[in-house]
């Protein structure tokens, strides 16, 4: 079992930059694929970035250029750095971990539906 906990949301100004952690017990980092996803109100599940034990990233185009995904150097805490931010990116934002699978290529890993674990999510509101 893998037991996800996010952390680091807030408010905003649009330009600021925010950084959400995810916290990962129970489980080995390598063994896993980690995606970073994001609901807003009235809006449809969006996986945002991608990383696995390889270093292979994946963002939506939405984000890419502004998000960074990393995990810290002991591979406990999975990270989400958020530059530029605008109010197109006021969701809740939730950690996800799925087991590596052979059937899991890169780019089906902004689908949520390949993930197992999935952290409560934590508020991200972008001011004007």
């Amino acid at each position: 079992q893998v037991q996800l906990v996010e952390s680091g949301g807030g408010s905003v100004q649009a330009g600021g930059s925010l950084r959400l952690s995810c916290a990962a017990s129970g489980s080995t980092y390598n063994y896993y694929y980690w995606g970073w996803f994001r609901q807003a109100p009235g809006k449809e599940r969006e996986g945002v970035a991608a990383v696995d034990s390889d270093g292979n990233t994946r963002y939506a185009d939405s984000v890419r250029g502004r998000f960074t995904i990393s995990p810290d150097n002991a591979k406990i805490t999975l990270y989400l750095q958020m530059n530029s931010l605008s109010p197109e990116d006021t969701a809740i934002y939730y950690c996800a971990a799925a087991p590596r699978s052979p059937y899991i290529g890169i780019r089906y890993r902004l689908q949520g539906d390949v993930y197992n674990y999935w952290g409560q999510g934590t508020q991200v509101t972008v001011s004007s």
